[in-house]
């Protein structure tokens, strides 16, 4: 199969994309399950660890530099951890494997809009509902858990989209050589779980022993939840390793979903 957008004419531009973005986004938000997933799910998670779990909003004590800090106060940037690989390895590539086997895309090679406009397209939409999880949980978070806000919100917003970068990626392989929905997402769930675990989602990322710490660090989400503690705590210095990690992870992920990536 090829591995480019089959085109029967020379296409300049993508016109309709504004169109084809205002459809992804209402069919999105009538799913209510994927709504679901990446806008409310991180909030959700963060009030049950927050409210259910014991000790997770007692001071922490002889932890080094966490000292004082709530063990909730470092599950907080694994939430916008979670919302990023809820949306890139669950929603995006269901939607586009899910096109693949509907025909769409094959469809979508025989008008005047470009094939790669679908992905644009659900990209920007699961971006958009992925932002309005993370703030949503961070407000939560802030407001009604007594976590800290950011110190470094310049080095937060800088390991966003590397972050999301890494995680789409991988998504974006699945989305592009599943045949099937229910494949992409079943396949999407699987690496799912160990990334967020690595992310800290089990056991906050400082509170790891070194080892698993190192590992963490050369893994997708696990440099990103490193890189925004540090952004919001202020711990540590620069977090050029875990930038590295999320720059490799991106660059080899959207490299091999170029290669890969089916129409039909």
């Amino acid at each position: 199969m090829t591995t480019t957008a089959p085109t029967t004419t020379h296409r300049l531009g993508m016109p309709g994309l504004g169109r084809l973005i205002a459809t992804e986004f209402r069919l999105f938000t009538r799913d209510y399950g994927s709504l679901f997933f990446v806008v409310a799910f991180p909030t959700v998670l963060l009030l049950g660890i927050g409210l259910a779990v014991p000790g997770m909003r007692d001071p922490l004590t002889d932890a080094g530099p966490w000292t004082g800090l709530q063990a909730l106060d470092l599950m907080t940037p694994t939430m916008i951890c979670v919302a990023i690989a809820t949306a890139g390895l669950s929603s995006f590539p269901t939607y586009l494997a899910g096109y693949r086997e509907r025909g769409v895309l094959r469809r979508l090679s025989t008008t005047p809009m470009a094939p790669q406009g679908i992905l644009i397209a659900q990209a920007g939409v699961n971006l958009f509902w992925l932002m309005i999880g993370s703030v949503a949980a961070v407000t939560v978070a802030v407001v009604l858990l007594d976590v800290p806000l950011p110190q470094d919100w310049g080095l937060l917003l800088l390991t966003l989209p590397l972050a999301i970068g890494s995680v789409f990626g991988i998504g974006l392989i699945l989305g592009g050589v599943m045949r099937k929905a229910s494949a992409a997402g079943g396949i999407g769930m699987l690496v799912y779980f160990p990334l967020l675990f690595f992310a800290g989602l089990w056991t906050p990322g400082p509170t790891m022993p070194e080892t698993l710490q190192t590992i963490s660090t050369w893994m997708p989400l696990g440099g990103a939840s490193q890189a925004m503690t540090t952004a919001w705590f202020g711990v540590g210095d620069f977090p050029t390793e875990q930038f590295v990690s999320m720059g490799l992870w991106t660059v080899l992920t959207c490299t091999i979903a170029v290669k890969v990536f089916r129409w039909r």
